[in-house]
């Protein structure tokens, strides 16, 4: 039996505001295998971020919770990070620093010798094609070049599971390209990865299973044939409108 590595079980997540509370997750669960691909899709505003924030402990839910490979967000935070590595929307790099000055700060953080992190930089700058920039200036990268060293910055501590917020963001054909094939890549390693994404032809190519997530709540699971067969739809657009006109969640 393949290992369950993430379980999100009923979270929540409520915003107050000066004139409502926002609730932006309302009572989301699923499961993520090891090895397994799994895409939240969703529009703007649907609580894609927030839900991957909670996954990632940069947020506490306000009610539920979920295990990230056997570590509970709530009680273990501090095991959770170990296990996780994140990748957001904003890139969070230093221009000033080159590409190896970077994973080195970063796999200082992570408290790696230097030897680890100089091994670990090789590994990672080779498996991403990044080889070449390695002794450039961050800030003379482009958004692709970038975006592949935030991977490689997720990656330092060589963690089991990802967590991907619209890695595709902003980029254009050729960049989105090597990001897919670098997830690709990845999975292949055996890592669990989830990912976030409104793009549809992201979803259909990476993703082994699919949640529709709308209004902070997921309307359908299942893989893209399993969706197509549900909702009797040729494609996994047809499939998505479909699944959030019910407004019935799964």
């Amino acid at each position: 039996m393949t290992a369950v590595m993430v379980a999100a079980r009923e979270l929540v997540k409520v915003f107050p505001t000066r004139k409502r509370t926002v609730r932006a997750v309302n009572g989301v669960s699923f499961t993520c295998t090891a090895g397994e691909i799994f895409g939240l899709l969703g529009p703007n505003g649907a609580g894609k971020t927030t839900t991957l924030r909670m996954l990632a402990t940069i947020l506490t839910p306000t009610a539920g919770t979920a295990e990230i490979a056997g570590f509970d967000v709530r009680a273990a935070p501090d095991k959770v990070r170990e296990q996780i590595g994140f990748l957001a929307t904003e890139t969070g790099l230093y221009d000033r620093f080159t590409a190896r000055e970077t994973i080195r700060f970063f796999g200082k953080i992570n408290r790696l010798s230097g030897a680890e992190i100089d091994n670990r930089t090789t590994e990672l700058f080779t498996l991403l094609e990044l080889t070449p920039l390695a002794d450039r200036r961050v800030g003379t990268f482009s958004t692709g070049e970038r975006q592949k060293l935030s991977l490689a910055r997720a990656l330092i501590h060589d963690p089991p599971v990802l967590i991907l917020d619209e890695p595709t963001f902003g980029l254009d054909v050729m960049a989105a390209r090597a990001v897919v094939d670098a997830i690709r890549m990845l999975k292949a390693q055996g890592r669990t990865i989830i990912l976030s994404t409104h793009i549809m032809r992201i979803a259909e190519k990476l993703c082994d299973r699919i949640g529709i997530l709308y209004h902070g709540q997921l309307h359908a699971l299942g893989t893209l044939d399993e969706l197509k067969t549900r909702f009797a739809a040729p494609d996994l657009e047809e499939a998505f409108f479909a699944a959030v006109a019910t407004e019935q969640s799964v």
